[in-house]
């Protein structure tokens, strides 16, 4: 048996080692259920600790504070927090980017997030926002930094195309970036010219060879619909179904591992993929989701089992799975309609792929190994840069 890795989250080594200069500071912070320490204290009130009376403010992420708000574009309100009696401005609600309103409170924001890796994973870009409002408005910004649960060496898929920049996809970076909370920030700090005073609080013990299974740290959902280690490591790939009519296992215990819908039939499409999946095995499921899409009726399916981490690409694996489905079952398959992630116009897979190209290529029956040669340069360019800003080996 593999013995885990004592890894100390960004934190972990503020709460060791707590900057002086705080004291002076109002302070606000950008957290959710996922912003605890090593024995599950949420951030707040360890900060409150740290320096009392100074946390003036909180603010959530897609999802709210508490995140028990399901799906896109489901919003959360303004609250108060109960104990300490300050306010949770929500960035996912009327507006997703902090007013002058909010940011007057404070002197500095910090950030204890748990991201997951993914392109169309909304907290970095609630991340590059307030990043530029501090900027603006003079503030400071510290990261808590926390680890990459799918790795941070296997980097996949094409760059976001500019005319499909949203909220699932601001930069022109791949599906799966292969960098920590901290990382990615401090890329977009520089890389496009947000220019925000910011300090990444690294980690200790984290390597970027290391899953979230190699870790010892306790795994607390960042969102309803990720609740395990294993639930990320697919959804790099999964995600997409969100854009047809495929259900991604939303309302089963299982979301993004099982995906379906009622007119597939299962055992016909693991005859034609077999052979082009690496790293993982399709085990034929029916499972009835009890919200969402095919809401009470069977779906037949898969539940995607990771064998091998290291050789498994979840992002070609499900677009692979989404040509053999388009090929087998035309007549049935849908792409979803806007609205998607308050973008009215275009389509939700456009967005998600961040490629009308590549929707069309797949639609067209174009070889899925030579769509993904084709978007190797850019993505050898994308490392290139982003390696710059590794702040781990």
């Amino acid at each position: 048996m593999k013995l885990k890795s004592k890894v100390l989250t960004g934190l972990e080594n503020f709460i060791d080692d707590p900057p002086d200069y705080l004291a002076d500071m109002n302070l606000g912070l950008l957290c959710n259920p996922a912003s605890v320490n090593s024995k599950l204290v949420h951030t707040s009130k360890t900060i409150n600790k740290l320096f009392p009376n100074k946390l003036k403010a909180l603010f959530s992420p897609q999802h709210g504070f508490y995140a028990d708000k399901q799906d896109n574009m489901i919003e959360s309100n303004n609250s108060k927090e109960r104990n300490l009696k300050i306010p949770i401005f929500s960035l996912y609600s009327k507006t997703r980017v902090a007013t002058k309103e909010m940011f007057d409170l404070i002197d500095c924001l910090i950030i204890d997030l748990q991201d997951v890796g993914c392109r169309v994973y909304t907290f970095i870009y609630t991340i590059s926002f307030c990043l530029e409002k501090a900027a603006e408005y003079n503030k400071k910004v510290i990261i808590l930094d926390k680890p990459n649960p799918i790795g941070g060496i296997d980097v996949e898929g094409n760059l976001l195309e500019n005319e499909f920049k949203s909220f699932v996809g601001r930069f022109p970076i791949p599906m799966r970036h292969g960098m920590t909370v901290g990382e990615i920030a401090s890329f977009f700090n520089k890389t496009f010219n947000i220019n925000c005073d910011l300090e990444i609080i690294k980690l200790k013990g984290w390597d970027r060879k290391m899953y979230f299974s190699d870790t010892d740290l306790d795994w607390i959902l960042p969102s309803p619909n990720l609740p395990t280690p294993a639930s990320c490591m697919v959804y790099p790939g999964q995600v997409i179904f969100e854009g047809t009519n495929i259900s991604e296992g939303r309302g089963t215990t299982l979301p993004f591992e099982f995906f379906g819908a009622p007119y597939i039939d299962s055992y016909e499409i693991a005859d034609k993929i077999s052979n082009k999946i690496e790293g993982a095995y399709l085990r034929p499921v029916k499972f009835e989701p009890v919200a969402g899409k095919w809401n009470n009726q069977t779906c037949n399916g898969f539940q995607i089992h990771f064998i091998n981490q290291e050789t498994f690409k979840p992002y070609k694996t499900s677009l692979v799975l989404l040509q053999e489905i388009i090929r087998l079952y035309k007549n049935d398959f849908k792409f979803k309609s806007p609205p998607y992630e308050y973008e009215y116009n275009k389509l939700p897979m456009d967005l998600i792929l961040g490629s009308k190209k590549l929707r069309l290529q797949i639609e067209n029956m174009e070889n899925i190994d030579k769509i993904e040669e084709s978007w190797q340069k850019p993505l050898n360019n994308f490392n290139k840069i982003s390696k710059k800003f590794y702040l781990y080996d």
